[in-house]
């Protein structure tokens, strides 16, 4: 019995080093401390208001407390530009074919290149690019799941994407206008 106690034992101690370890190294579970800190009190997303790409970024701009999201460029204090064709932003190409010709993999590509603009117009944010591939294997006798499968990919590149860019705008630092002191 006292040896099955200083087992459970041991197992604890074990335990909880590690479960110390990694919350010393600043681990955290993927989609946690994904709050950032946006330079501006009032941005707009330059974006069609129905497309996805543009519902997801405006959900992450308003998740974080501190920007809202406004309906008009010139209303805003930051101006996201979107410079790719909304269209060509995902794309499917062949990736490798098999011996008899046919398509054994895709390749799945999520392209944007965005900038953003102060009030005034002025750059604050050079163009951009963030391109993201994802391989997808395809077998023709499961059709249906592989089409879940790419929807599935491609949600996740633009919840890839998006994250990405949140990171980047939180990264402005806006100049700062100073104010003439009065006498």
């Amino acid at each position: 019995m006292t040896m099955n106690l200083a087992w459970r034992r041991l197992a604890r101690l074990i335990g909880l080093s590690l479960l110390l370890t990694l919350s010393a190294c600043g681990f955290h579970l993927r989609g946690e401390g994904g709050h950032y800190t946006l330079p501006f009190p009032k941005m707009y997303v330059g974006l069609p208001d129905a497309s996805p790409l543009a519902i997801d970024l405006k959900r992450n701009i308003r998740a974080n407390g501190g920007t809202t999201v406004v309906a008009a460029a010139k209303d805003a204090d930051g101006v996201i530009e979107v410079l790719t064709n909304p269209e060509k932003t995902r794309t499917k190409t062949i990736l490798s074919l098999n011996s008899n010709g046919r398509v054994r993999q895709y390749l799945l590509s999520y392209n944007i290149v965005f900038r953003v603009l102060d009030r005034q117009g002025n750059e604050l944010l050079a163009p951009t690019q963030i391109l993201l591939t994802r391989p997808i294997d395809f077998n023709e006798t499961q059709l249906l799941a592989k089409e879940q499968e790419e929807a599935l990919l491609y949600k996740d590149m633009q919840t890839d994407l998006v994250q990405q860019m949140m990171r980047r705008i939180a990264a402005i630092k806006p100049p700062q206008i100073s104010v003439p002191a009065s006498r």
